[in-house]
């Protein structure tokens, strides 16, 4: 290559040089420029709604019938747990003054027993010691009655002053009493003073159940120290004793009917009557004990579990839908209300009791006049196909 031809090509790479660094400097004084905040904001967020499960949408709603809730007015009610509880002023303890062994036991903890019937045997050194007082008192007795006659006899001779007369008519008044004192000992001891016997026989004082043992055969027996050997209830009116919180005791009162429901007899309800509101509150449960007195038709038990329904004097307007229109899942209870289109929505309400004619009572979820689905379990079936 000739000079020339060196020379015009280093200018040509001299010319894109400065033509490379112009361009440069014009994008570095460029990038000094505020940038437009909207080109170089991000995109905007794509809100999703999430699907409101208790709407339900239909092909054919006017396929599912719609009734209107009907008023119904009942009384409030309270329901409590109760524990059936023998009538305490009528149960007897079976009690004994004697002191011994037990020798025979002729009932049992649970048996009916009637007034007079034998019940146990105990052999006691008390009953011989009673006899044996008691037989001293007669014979004691016999000579202060013969030394009276003597007397007697003697003052009428004029071999005998008034006051030896006298001395030995009190001399037999005491023996007498001794005689009563005695028998009447042997008595309470359950003994008979005319038939001699070291052991005593207890009876029942009334009739009823034996809701108490203490005692077994061989055992001992110390008289009015130790335990009643059996206690005798008369079960034919017994108490349920509920607890009631204080924020319900308004719905409670003295005199009142309460409807006594046995968990062992479903659909059975005997009434009782309120006898008693405890005046103290319990301090850690903050209840009231109320005993309801009721009639016991023979399948009431102490200790037995029962439910005491208390009704209110004032009536609360509730709804009232079909049976039908309720459906009962996970231990909850559903309806269907319309949501305008056809679209329903499935909502949780509180049934009450059944009423007649096939309805049933909404506690709270619904008012009177409200629109539902008639039959819910037809319109459950439709959603879960």
């Amino acid at each position: 290559m000739s000079v020339g031809g060196a020379n015009e090509g280093r200018k040509l790479v001299k010319a894109a040089s400065s033509l490379l660094a112009l361009a440069m400097f014009v994008a570095g004084c460029g990038g000094g420029h505020k940038a437009d905040p909207a080109a170089e904001a991000p995109p905007p967020a794509q809100v999703e709604h999430a699907q409101d499960l208790s709407v339900i949408t239909v092909d054919h709603p006017e396929r599912f019938a719609l009734v209107a809730a009907t008023k119904h007015e009942e009384a409030p009610e309270l329901a409590v747990t109760g524990t059936v509880t023998p009538d305490i002023s009528k149960t007897v303890p079976v009690i004994t003054l004697a002191s011994g062994r037990v020798v025979a036991i002729y009932a049992r903890l649970g048996d009916t027993v009637k007034k007079g019937q034998r019940l146990l045997t105990v052999r006691s050194d008390d009953v011989s010691q009673a006899y044996s007082d008691y037989r001293k008192a007669v014979a004691d007795e016999f000579l202060a009655r013969k030394q009276l006659e003597r007397s007697k006899d003697l003052y009428e001779h004029g071999a005998n002053s008034l006051n030896d007369l006298q001395t030995a008519q009190d001399t037999e008044d005491k023996a007498i009493v001794d005689v009563e004192t005695t028998a009447e000992h042997l008595r309470l001891l359950g003994n008979d003073p005319d038939h001699v016997a070291t052991a005593v026989d207890i009876f029942a004082p009334v009739s009823g159940v034996i809701t108490d043992q203490q005692v077994t055969s061989a055992s001992g027996v110390q008289g009015l120290s130790s335990p009643n050997p059996f206690t005798i209830s008369d079960l034919s009116d017994v108490w349920v004793v509920c607890d009631v919180y204080e924020n319900d005791l308004p719905t409670v009162r003295l005199g009142d009917t309460a409807a006594i429901r046995l968990n062992a007899y479903p659909g059975m309800e005997l009434n009782g009557k309120v006898s008693n509101i405890s005046a103290i509150l319990d301090p850690n449960l903050r209840t009231a004990k109320v005993r309801v007195e009721v009639h016991n038709p023979g399948m009431l038990r102490p200790g037995m579990f029962v439910t005491a329904i208390f009704r209110g004097v004032k009536k609360e307007t509730l709804a009232a839908v079909p049976a039908t229109a309720i459906l009962h899942l996970h231990d909850r209870d559903w309806i269907f209300v319309p949501a305008g289109g056809s679209k329903f929505r499935r909502v949780e309400v509180k049934s009450g009791n059944n009423l007649p004619g096939n309805l049933q009572e909404i506690i709270s979820g619904l008012k009177p006049g409200d629109q539902v689905v008639q039959n819910a379990l037809v319109m459950q079936n439709t959603v879960e196909q």
